[in-house]
């Protein structure tokens, strides 16, 4: 199988997670998914870096799929970097390529096919997004293929689709948001079936400053806590943050992304 990852990043993103001596998302996305199938094939393009560059029809259509990244990007800043990526998912969006996006991913996925996206009134969802809910249409869907009805996943976001894209439905969702949803070609979740617990205490450490002043923690301590309870998987088992098997697992966790990548399944 050779995929195509779309890294969702900026330049600014990307030097902010070298400067924490984190790997490049569509690296780090490319060892999860061949975690999955050793025998994947990746390719990587940077339409937020590669400001320039322009690819025919033909170089999608090569790919068996394509996958989005997350990204550090707010859709509604409309930047330049921004736009060429608007550009890029709407171009996508009219050619017959399966596509799988995690939160900005989704996020880009449905303003560029009619939905909205806006800043969350509750705040960000980060570390773990608790008691993802499928509703009757995600029970069915093949993207939750052996997963549990209600489970927890790891998340990072500020922003929440407020408006679907057109022809779509939600597949499930929790008290913050819409978690997930599905049209003919396209599978989005707005956490990270492709985290794992290191990833996510690194980026957390990333954004201390911002979740400190927003808030998301009481205090220093108790984000501390968190991020050493990620940080050492022997911690996971004392069940502090109530984090299990479907956070943790890495093939639990990652279910969405195996279901995608079965090529039997029709979507």
């Amino acid at each position: 199988m050779n995929l195509l990852i779309v890294n969702g990043y900026d330049k600014n993103g990307w030097a902010k997670l070298a400067k924490y001596k984190l790997q490049p998302i569509c690296e780090f996305y490319r060892d999860q998914l061949k975690f999955i199938n050793p025998k994947i094939k990746t390719n990587f393009i940077y339409p937020s870096m590669d400001l320039k560059k322009v690819y025919d029809d033909s170089f999608f259509l090569s790919f068996d799929g394509i996958v989005w990244t997350g990204s550090s990007l707010n859709i509604y800043d409309n930047t330049k970097e921004i736009k060429n990526q608007i550009s890029l998912m709407k171009k996508l969006s009219q050619l017959p390529v399966k596509m799988f996006g995690s939160c900005w991913g989704m996020q880009l996925y449905s303003v560029c096919n009619g939905g909205m996206v806006s800043k969350n009134i509750k705040g960000r969802e980060i570390g773990i997004a608790y008691n993802i809910t499928l509703n009757n249409d995600g029970v069915k869907h093949p993207l939750y293929h052996k997963k549990p009805k209600i489970f927890d996943a790891f998340a990072s976001h500020l922003d929440h689709i407020t408006t679907l894209p057109k022809k779509s439905k939600v597949l499930s969702d929790n008290h913050y948001s819409i978690q997930a949803l599905s049209s003919s070609r396209f599978w989005g979740t707005q956490y990270h079936p492709e985290f794992n617990s290191k990833w996510m205490a690194g980026l957390m450490e990333m954004r201390k400053d911002i979740l400190l002043e927003q808030k998301v923690y009481e205090n220093l301590s108790e984000f501390e806590n968190e991020k050493m309870i990620l940080q050492n998987p022997d911690n996971l088992e004392k069940k502090e943050l109530h984090i299990y098997d479907d956070v943790v697992d890495e093939e639990i966790h990652s279910l969405e992304l195996s279901n995608w990548l079965n090529l039997n399944k029709n979507y």
